[in-house]
């Protein structure tokens, strides 16, 4: 059987313990030299590099996030031992693991090492689909005669490389699409490598819970038990036309991959589909100056990431997560896109004056249907005839914001 060494990355037949170095640390499958469609996924990323810069937390259960009114960004694997996971509500974290120590994130630094791990993965192949900072796709289809070795050894050595010159360790799933090498690269966290075969497909998919489909959250599962519906051989029991009938889009989804099949394509530009900020507050609140504050300065944030993209969106939407956790959204698609963050402001407080579920503990904004900026704020608004100059006073606005920073013009409405 093909096996391949995770430390010296030698190549070999069949052996528990790799003949040159003697390391256990060694991957067997039939098929590990055939596949290249990779899933790569940091370990416990933001944690783990808050470990890496300080020494003294390394052996301590470890919470990155937003405060204890926050949710959990990440957690170390201490603190998921005792049940912490990822968006967890932070006052629930600390229920499970009351010893853990909380850090807020550091996302520009997270940014940079993420550009350091992203330039190795395009040393292997331009090929590859980032889904955050800190996980991505990879198809090394052809690539074997460029690197003079097959995509499972230049993955391990990948990782290799991560911890060796940046100190953050990642997991490998192997497969021959991206659904199961998705599914591959969770089974053996942390510092992980799994390979899902052709030949073994159907068999390892039957008796795995539906869960394990990426993007199918509560309620999906949810719809899904109520169809008796929890496992993959529950799945392909159905009749492909009753899943679209019941299901939707999704039915067909659902089709192809309890056979494990996924026909789309590693794409190294997907598109941005929305530009959103939120905040979760320190305390519950339904103060409407307070919270007509957080609209403004949410708008505003939404409106320069727009511009800075150079896009803009047609729907404005507006979210809310109650003090009992319940989720309430709100959109309005305009006649026009827009980029402007009076727009969006304006658009948000009128959504939010249709909302009466308060106290809130998250708010946030956003833009969707994006489209270019050359597109953005043409039909004037003959309802409103102070929109125009409102217009002329914000472009100006950036432009004295690009000359002297970003504090050299505040609204009042922005320091509620």
């Amino acid at each position: 059987m093909p096996s391949l060494c995770r430390t010296c990355l030698h190549q070999y037949d069949t052996g528990a313990r790799c003949p040159d170095c003697g390391s256990p640390r060694v991957m067997s499958h039939p098929e590990l030299f055939d596949l290249s469609i990779a899933h790569m996924d940091c370990d416990a990323f933001y944690a783990s590099v808050e470990k890496r810069d300080n020494p003294a937390l390394r052996d301590r259960p470890l919470i990155i996030g937003g405060g204890r009114r926050g949710v959990v960004s990440t957690a170390c694997y201490i603190a998921r031992i005792k049940g912490v996971r990822s968006a967890m509500p932070m006052f629930q974290a600390l229920k499970l693991c009351p010893e853990a120590e909380i850090l807020p994130p550091r996302m520009d630094v997270y940014s940079d090492i993420s550009r350091e791990i992203r330039a190795m993965m395009q040393e292997l192949t331009p090929a590859i689909e980032p889904l955050s900072l800190d996980e991505a796709f990879l198809d090394l289809t052809g690539t074997e005669k460029l690197h003079h070795a097959p995509p499972a050894v230049m993955l391990a050595r990948l990782v290799n490389r991560m911890e060796a010159e940046i100190g953050i360790s990642g997991s490998i799933g192997l497969s021959h699409n991206k659904f199961l090498a998705k599914v591959a690269s969770d089974l053996d966290k942390p510092r992980g490598f799994s390979v899902i075969g052709k030949a073994e497909t159907d068999d390892f998919l039957r008796d795995r819970p539906v869960s394990m489909i990426w993007g199918v959250g509560a309620v999906g599962r949810e719809n899904l038990e109520k169809a008796g519906i929890r496992t993959f051989a529950d799945l392909l029991r159905w009749d492909r036309q009753d899943l679209h009938v019941r299901f939707g889009s999704m039915g067909e989804r659902l089709w192809h991959l309890a056979r494990g099949q996924d026909f789309r394509k590693i794409s190294a530009h997907e598109p941005i589909k929305s530009v959103s900020k939120e905040t979760t507050f320190n305390e519950d609140t339904a103060n409407a100056d307070l919270l007509d504050g957080h609209i403004w300065r949410l708008s505003e944030q939404v409106a320069d990431r727009a511009k800075a993209k150079q896009i803009s969106g047609r729907v404005v939407t507006l979210k809310l997560k109650t003090a009992k956790f319940k989720l309430v959204t709100r959109r309005l698609s305009l006649s026009d896109p827009t980029q402007l963050a009076d727009r969006i402001y304006r658009t948000a407080r009128d959504l939010m004056a249709n909302v009466d579920e308060g106290p809130y503990r998250l708010i946030g904004v956003g833009i969707s249907d994006l489209r270019p900026e050359d597109d953005a704020d043409r039909t004037p608004d003959l309802l409103d005839p102070d929109a125009a100059k409102r217009t002329d006073a914000e472009r100006a606005t950036d432009k004295i914001r690009e000359k002297f920073g970003r504090d050299a013009i505040k609204k009042g409405r922005a320091l509620r």
